[in-house]
């Protein structure tokens, strides 16, 4: 047996030393916090995503009563996303996060079915997406591939083949 380790690379940054396109993306994360559908839980997600053509395309949590119905923030922006421009590389995706219930002290970051949902568009596009992850304290965490925050993600080029 072999013991291994994993390391991940990400950057700490303050909200005010970002570049404008960076806190541009923020920005709109958190404006759309307003629209978020979160009756139940409280909890608030608001993301962003930057396309390779400068568009910039929001989306929010979507809850519902019976909770496997509803939908992530982050997967809401990039489906939508992918929708409205299917030939449009994803840059990088803000994500923000706001509690009606209780003091969020911790990074916010992205489920797991919306890890693997960002690694889908990593392979599509064959190109990384920077993911900026938006603090209450507006300190920011950035990495640079999804691969940063899940090592072993589920990609097999071979199931297109059937």
């Amino acid at each position: 047996m072999i013991e291994k380790k994993i390391t991940t690379t990400f950057v700490k940054s303050e909200f005010n030393v970002l570049t404008d396109s960076d806190k541009n993306l923020i920005r709109i994360a958190k404006n759309s916090l307003k629209s978020a559908y979160a009756p139940y839980s409280g909890f608030l997600v608001g993301a962003s995503v930057l396309l390779e053509n400068g568009e910039v395309i929001a989306g929010n949590n979507q809850e519902n009563v019976a909770y496997p119905s509803g939908l992530c923030a982050e997967r809401v922006a990039i489906f939508y996303a992918s929708s409205e421009f299917p030939n449009t590389k994803i840059k990088a995706i803000a994500i923000t996060a706001i509690s009606k219930k209780f003091e969020i002290k911790d990074v916010i970051s992205p489920c797991g079915a919306c890890r693997q949902a960002i690694a889908e568009y990593e392979v599509k596009q064959n190109e990384n997406i920077r993911i900026l992850l938006h603090q209450a304290n507006d300190s920011v965490i950035i990495v640079n591939s999804i691969s940063d925050l899940l090592p072993f993600m589920f990609i097999s080029r071979g199931l297109k083949n059937y």
